[in-house]
């Protein structure tokens, strides 16, 4: 039986923006994926809660960002399971649900680094493939040369969320980092003002 293969794109997206999208772009049309999902996570374990917008909020806004490409998919699974969530428990439920996909997992380098600090980090390399696109400043480490880990070589996009959300509380006009619908709910929305 020939699985579709979906990419896994795991993130708070706080907010979304344009490195995001370019980044599932570049993984739906550059790797031998079929399709790319938006993860969007409720709480990672290992981020801070403080600055976080409402999960549903969140997932208003990558619903807005991925619109209507076919090859995108928006998924809150991670909404209605156990707090924290972790990527395992989320790999397992979603092979459950879809039998005919096959999933990997899509990270920066930086991620992979700290791979071993993940839960079951060992079965989502034995049971899923991993694809790693670079980060600046940071080497693949110790996962570099296992069978289920491939590095992509996707353009190393320098925005992050972080900047984003300052731009925005100090009033700065950012449309141009942030996909056009997300960005307008955004600005009604007073998000990070």
């Amino acid at each position: 039986m020939i699985h579709e293969k979906v990419g896994l794109f795991f993130g708070s997206f706080n907010p979304i923006h344009n490195g995001h999208m370019m980044l599932a772009n570049y993984m739906v049309e550059f790797t031998d994926l079929q399709e790319v999902w938006f993860i969007v996570s409720p709480q990672n374990p290992l981020k801070d809660k403080k600055s976080l917008l409402a999960d549903f909020h969140r997932l208003d806004l990558v619903y807005k960002a991925v619109d209507d490409y076919p090859k995108f998919k928006v998924s809150d699974i991670e909404f209605r399971l156990p707090k924290p969530s972790y990527t395992i428990d989320t790999l397992v439920r979603l092979s459950e649900k879809n039998p005919d996909k096959s999933f990997s997992v899509i990270c920066g380098m930086d991620s992979l680094q700290s791979f071993q600090k993940w839960k079951n980090y060992d079965v989502i390399l034995r049971d899923y493939h991993v694809l790693v696109y670079p980060r600046k400043g940071y080497s693949p480490g110790q996962f570099e040369n296992y069978p289920s880990v491939q590095l992509v070589d996707a353009p190393e996009i320098e925005v992050s969320s972080s900047f984003l959300r300052h731009a925005v509380s100090v009033g700065k006009d950012v449309r141009f980092f942030i996909p056009p619908k997300a960005y307008q709910y955004i600005v009604d929305m007073h998000f990070y003002e």
